[in-house]
């Protein structure tokens, strides 16, 4: 499990609980019966093995002691790496600004190797700038948020695009609809800024941009925005990752990476390349005056 210092608790709880499902299944034991022992449901030892729970140390080390796992290294090693994944990450202090369904987003995110996304609606928040971002919490929060509360949502962006500065930086290849990049998000002074520093951004060596004509003829992205992320750990699948309104979802199967991996294969390949996207943001700032 090299890096996991660098892991946030989301992906440390997602590597811990894959670990356990191997343990699990290479012991012969089956999820009821693994339930039993901790004294808990086969949905607990489900949710568990997904990452999608907090662990407590006493279960972990029933659940070895059930797995036959007997080195005292090896057990040490999986229940601190259970004390790790159980931390606050960084991003707890805005719960105020963010529904719980996002938070497991920003551990993923914060973890990421490579993220590969989709958008249709909005400028890549990796890329937004403060004053976009803020045009956008404002309109997508479904209630009025105070200045306040704005201004808490800005700065958490700021915090998620430090990943883009690190070492090494999250690389990160967006395709975006032109149409995108003329919906005018906050205004038109907003919308040149935002253009400006999206052809800024394209200049990083860790970022990719394509931008889809509106003369395109179609494509097969027709469920809308989504992400791929993928990760440095070995034990980490990659996940897709599909915002809704009131909710998200987290798709780790291999049948739907493949899926939705040859969408962003099929985009990537049928849009302009990537060294037109500057000629084609400029054009459009040009057209905004």
């Amino acid at each position: 499990m090299a890096g996991r210092s660098e892991a946030g608790p989301t992906a440390l709880r997602i590597m811990l609980g894959a670990h356990l499902r191997r343990l699990r299944e290479r012991a012969g034991v089956t999820r009821p019966e693994a339930g039993w022992a901790i004294r808990a449901s086969e949905s607990k030892i489900s949710r568990m093995e997904l990452g999608r729970v907090g662990f407590k140390v006493r279960d972990i080390e029933d659940l070895l002691t059930l797995y036959s796992v007997s080195e005292p290294g090896e057990r040490e090693r999986l229940v601190q790496l259970a004390r790790d994944a159980n931390n606050r990450g960084w991003w707890q202090r805005y719960h105020d600004v963010t529904p719980d369904w996002f938070d497991a987003y920003l551990g993923l995110e914060a973890a990421a190797d490579l993220i590969r996304t989709y958008e249709v609606q909005f400028v890549p928040g990796l890329l937004q700038t403060p004053e976009y971002t803020r045009a956008v919490a404002a309109l997508t929060s479904g209630t009025a948020r105070s200045i306040e509360e704005l201004d808490r949502v800005v700065a958490l962006r700021k915090t998620r695009q430090a990943v883009l500065d690190r070492d090494p930086p999250l690389r990160l290849w967006a395709v975006i609809e032109e149409s995108v990049l003329r919906r005018p998000i906050g205004g038109p002074a907003v919308l040149r800024e935002q253009l400006a520093a999206l052809i800024e951004a394209i200049h990083r060596p860790n970022v990719t941009v394509q931008v889809i004509p509106l003369g395109s003829p179609g494509h097969a992205a027709t469920a809308g925005a989504f992400s791929v992320l993928r990760f440095p750990e070995a034990d980490l699948p990659d996940v897709v990752y599909l915002e809704h309104l009131t909710s998200a979802l987290y798709l780790d199967k291999r049948d739907d990476l493949d899926a939705y991996t040859q969408v962003l294969d099929s985009l990537t390949v049928s849009a302009p390349p990537p060294q037109e996207a500057e000629q084609q943001i400029a054009a459009i700032l040009a057209e905004l005056g």
